[in-house]
């Protein structure tokens, strides 16, 4: 009985533990591969928090009906290493999205490349793969050279 009163509130707390990985998901379950798409609107909103940074916007069909998609990137941290600063992307800018649709939604997206109004093409720090071979970072005229894509691997040396 005592070692049951001792175990149960380190069970608790070890379930309250794993609680928020089992929260994070894989792209493969939530995002198909097969359904790329891209969308051109004007942003409505910007959430820039942790796991994932979102972004909204209003996107007009050829028949005028205008629809809100919710676009899903990278962390903030990961979002700062590819370029973007708090600032990048305002509500109301004119913005392309390149991504993939999600499976569960009609219009939830898990963005790949994100090209602003003035021709500048972010990377979306998406987990769906690689970016596209001629992606082009903001301020290069050459496109970017696909071993750079991936940090090599470290050699390990035998002694």
């Amino acid at each position: 009985m005592v070692a049951m009163k001792t175990f149960a509130p380190i069970g608790a707390l070890m379930l309250a533990l794993a609680a928020p990985a089992a929260a994070h998901h894989s792209f493969s379950a939530n995002f198909d591969s097969h359904k790329p798409v891209t969308l051109k609107g004007v942003v409505t909103r910007i959430e820039f928090t942790n796991p994932h940074t979102h972004f909204f916007v209003d996107v007009t069909d050829d028949k005028g009906v205008t629809t809100n998609f919710k676009f899903e990137m990278a962390s903030p941290q990961v979002l700062l290493q590819q370029g973007w600063r708090a600032m990048t992307l305002k509500v109301g800018d004119e913005v392309t999205v390149d991504g993939w649709m999600a499976r569960d939604s009609a219009t939830t997206v898990n963005a790949r490349i994100v090209t602003l109004a003035d021709g500048r093409r972010l990377s979306a720090g998406s987990s769906g793969g690689d970016l596209p071979l001629k992606w082009e970072p903001a301020g290069r005229s050459q496109p970017l050279d696909r071993a750079l894509l991936r940090p090599p691997r470290h050699r390990v040396h035998a002694s």
